[in-house]
């Protein structure tokens, strides 16, 4: 959401950084986050001046790992049942878990999954399926690709998922996050705009701008993150938030849009009275392509959606939605994100991440809500144990700062207040969204994939 302070003088020139290319991808500061003892959200860039850093790090994969691991392929599957034999082998034998293991073997997307039934002496089995390729650690700490630098889906992202819809269950989990302001700091707002001037002279707008932006700050104070069916301890947790929070930022010129595109700022002409804007993301929910027979899974599309709605502030700071078409500049926002996610995420891995969290949902649903469970005989309990897999390992979230942009548009001060990301999981496996595997290309591709025979083999090209 944003607010806006009214003032009238008017600056032509705001920058908000929009015209930053998509072919710079390999230039642009790499963006993560960071979280305090108290649990406070910071934005932090990562400087890696010529890329050198990176060149290193992509030098020492090609030395370390196996070539067929390190190579990339549109289709590398991995066998759950015995990426689940092989976790538990090291365990057993007090190891750590490596690098292949907790990286999935490089894998980027799970675009496919698919189920094998049990047979006589034949053990059934559930394999997930994606592009893949060798990794390292980019300089904010992602685990990324060593061509297409996109982000590696971590064996803990996948426990989570499954976590979330435990085949013992019939809940409809709803996963997401928001960050909101306090109803009482957004009462504070409303009582500081009314100490705004009617009209500001040019001579004391920069000092009219800091007074503004502090006391905007001060007022709103922190805003409180919450997470939904996962913990916020989680990697998959912190994935949401820092996609959520970073949007909105590119909304109003505090971060540069990664490609060339539509912000807020940017398409902001002339801003309602008393009227703020809600974004948050959502799934692509016409996104699963299923067989008849519900063996085998698809995600097509590119799965994100940005949205949207207006939200009108009362004097004591409760937020209503408006009935009316959400305003053109938030609208345009919206549209401009949507269509050109697919650039963002190869530019932002973080937003590729987004992805990647709303396809393994997705699965995990899939898988529990056809009971590939039972018909595989893969119970998946070492996977879904947090004692086995760790991964409520990291500091929680729980505030960040209502950020203030200190630039003018259309005689407003732009505050952000607000958004989150919603997934509801369940919703995308309705029949009104389901597509048909009308050519059979799915289950023609299921028996083409089949399944390694090593034993000892979980991932195979």
């Amino acid at each position: 959401m944003l607010a806006a302070l009214p003032a009238h003088a008017q600056d032509s020139k705001g920058n908000n950084g929009s015209d930053i290319n998509s072919a710079t991808t390999v230039q642009l500061p790499t963006f993560g986050v960071s979280i305090d003892a108290e649990g406070v959200l910071d934005v932090k860039t990562f400087s890696d001046p010529g890329g050198r850093l990176r060149l290193e790090r992509m030098a020492a994969v090609k030395a370390d790992l196996p070539a067929d691991l390190r190579k990339f392929t549109k289709l590398r599957k991995i066998s759950l049942r015995k990426l689940e034999a092989a976790i538990a082998e090291r365990l057993k034998a007090g190891k750590p878990l490596e690098a292949e293991l907790r990286y999935l073997a490089g894998l980027q997307r799970v675009q496919f999954a698919f189920c094998y039934e049990a047979s006589g002496d034949e053990p059934g089995d559930v394999v997930l399926a994606g592009p893949a390729e060798g990794w390292f650690a980019d300089p904010s700490g992602r685990i990324v690709g060593v061509t297409t630098q996109r982000p590696v889906i971590l064996l803990e992202d996948l426990a989570v998922a499954l976590r979330a819809f435990d085949p013992s269950k019939k809940d409809r989990p709803f996963l997401g996050c928001t960050i909101d302001p306090t109803q009482e700091g957004l009462a504070r707002f409303m009582e500081f705009q009314k100490t705004v001037p009617r009209s500001i002279p040019d001579a004391t707008r920069e000092e009219a701008t800091v007074r503004m932006t502090s006391g905007s700050q001060e007022a709103l104070g922190m805003a409180q993150i919450r997470t939904f069916a996962v913990s916020p301890r989680t990697h998959f947790a912190q994935v949401l938030i820092e996609a959520d929070y970073r949007m909105k930022r590119i909304a109003i010129g505090l971060e540069p849009p990664p490609v060339k595109m539509v912000t807020f700022l940017a398409a902001l002409d002339s801003p309602r009275e008393a009227t703020l804007q809600r974004w948050w993301f959502t799934p692509d929910y016409d996104c699963v392509r299923s067989s008849e027979d519900r063996l085998a899974m698809e995600l097509v599309g590119q799965g994100v959606k940005l949205q949207t709605e207006d939200i009108r502030l009362s004097p004591d700071g409760k937020m209503t939605a408006v009935a009316e078409k959400p305003g053109k500049a938030s609208r345009l926002y919206c549209e401009s994100f949507t269509k050109k996610y697919g650039e963002i995420s190869a530019a932002s891995p973080v937003y590729a991440q987004l992805r990647c969290m709303i396809d393994l949902s997705i699965a995990a649903a899939f898988l529990r809500k056809h009971d590939f469970y039972a018909k595989s005989g893969w119970r998946g309990e070492l996977l879904r144990n947090e004692k086995s897999i760790p991964c409520e390992t990291l500091p929680a979230p729980k505030q960040v700062p209502c950020g203030v942009n200190a630039l003018w548009k259309a005689n407003r001060l732009l505050v952000p207040t607000g958004g989150g990301v919603s997934i509801v999981p369940d919703d995308a496996l309705d029949e009104k969204h389901l597509q048909a595997d009308k050519n059979g290309a799915i289950m023609e591709l299921r028996g083409e994939v089949g399944r390694e025979n090593d034993e000892k083999q979980w991932w195979w090209d």
